[in-house]
């Protein structure tokens, strides 16, 4: 049976709302809010329940094939804002923000800083020349923040565009994709997954579960040191979470050679400004140096484990990637997934992201997962997620 918001846990979720706000009005009044006091409901029981909202629809028209003039005035008089101003009248001012544009970076930063309790209303959807297109890009990026998406636009319904069609297909998608990694067929084995990034207290279930899972799991990045510390070994000025090291102890006492740890690396002494740079033969950093990058052997190791891979899991880069000087390691890993044939390749979203894409590798893996953080919760909850569960 389909389920519904009352379903769901949304406490801290980000609970994305496809709204029905196309109003009639003229000039900056509308005639008649009813279209608004219908998703009252919705709107109220997700914030009562201590849920993000975040509100998008369409309004009116604009005709994209126009002059540049006459797109920009359809813009003008079909303007988002006097239905943001009509919500602050009912929610209250204090409650409600908005967007003056539908997507892009202001918008992950609005997204980013709403508090529970909040709403944010976001730009007339038909802003974007892809809304009424389905472009998958434009619904990508409208799917990325959303950890509970609710279809609240029966009157749009019928329109397969990016926002009533795109959002959902992607996020069914990204359920079936993520839904593959945690329940492991045999056709799926070898089954390595490749973590990294910096803290290991960010990612400890998604360890756990990975190691219950794989038949091999990589651990690059910062993250590594700390699993370094635990044997013993020496990583100079790196960034390791002491709090963690009997952890990280724990996990290689149960999955034994299951967990490959770098063996070499590329360090520094200094994250910023440095002025030495060398290549550690040997998983021991030296004193007054700081590791940035799996090293060449390192690279060797995890490729070779990976061409006999029949499904991969990767989230988080192997090193300081943004700099040139430090992306090998992470550039090596991801060559070596995309070499793989007929393999099930999944990205989990954040950095590892960015990185494919930088590279050049985007087209090369079978599933890049719109949202690191919902990926990973995915992956922790057996499979589950509110936003998900709700759609099938």
């Amino acid at each position: 049976m389909q389920k519904t918001i009352r379903d769901l846990n949304l406490k801290n979720k980000t609970v994305l709302i496809r709204a029905d706000f196309n109003v009639p009005f003229k000039g900056d009044v509308i005639s008649d809010d009813n279209r608004i006091v219908s998703a009252l409901p919705t709107i109220k029981y997700a914030l009562e329940k201590g849920a993000k909202v975040v509100l998008f629809s369409h309004l009116g028209k604009v005709k994209h094939k126009g002059t540049p003039e006459e797109v920009e005035a359809d813009k003008k008089k079909n303007n988002m804002v006097i239905v943001y101003k009509r919500l602050g009248e009912i929610l209250g001012k204090d409650k409600v923000k908005f967007s003056d544009v539908p997507s892009g970076d202001t918008v992950n930063e609005l997204v980013k800083t709403l508090k529970p309790g909040e709403v944010l209303l976001l730009q007339n959807t038909r802003y974007e020349k892809g809304e009424e297109k389905n472009d998958p890009a434009l619904a990508a990026k409208w799917a990325s923040f959303a950890d509970v998406f609710v279809m609240d636009a029966f009157g749009s319904a019928h329109r397969a565009h990016a926002s009533t069609y795109g959002v959902p297909e992607i996020l069914k998608n990204e359920g079936n994709a993520l839904s593959r990694v945690v329940h492991v067929d045999k056709k799926d084995r070898p089954y390595v997954a490749v973590i990294g990034g910096f803290k290991v207290s960010d990612k400890i279930k998604v360890i756990e579960t990975l190691l219950e899972k794989c038949d091999k799991v990589l651990i690059g990045g910062a993250m590594a040191y700390t699993f370094q510390v635990a044997l013993g070994k020496e990583v100079g000025i790196s960034p390791f979470e002491p709090d963690q090291v009997d952890f990280a102890k724990k996990c290689l006492d149960l999955a034994g050679n299951k967990i490959l740890l770098p063996i070499d690396g590329v360090a520094t002494d200094a994250f910023k400004d440095w002025t030495k740079k060398v290549t550690v033969d040997g998983p021991n950093i030296p004193a007054g140096f700081e590791g940035m990058d799996i090293g060449p052997k390192t690279q060797a190791l995890f490729a070779k484990e990976l061409s006999k891979a029949k499904m991969v899991f990767w989230n988080g880069p192997m090193g300081v990637f943004e700099q040139s000087d430090f992306e090998a390691g992470t550039r090596a890993v991801c060559e070596a997934i995309s070499k793989l044939h007929g393999a099930f390749t999944v990205i989990g979203g954040g950095d590892s992201a960015a990185a494919v894409a930088q590279f050049g590798y985007k087209d090369a893996f079978s599933h890049i997962s719109t949202g690191g953080g919902a990926s990973l919760e995915m992956i922790e909850n057996d499979g589950h997620l509110p936003g998900i569960d709700v759609i099938g």
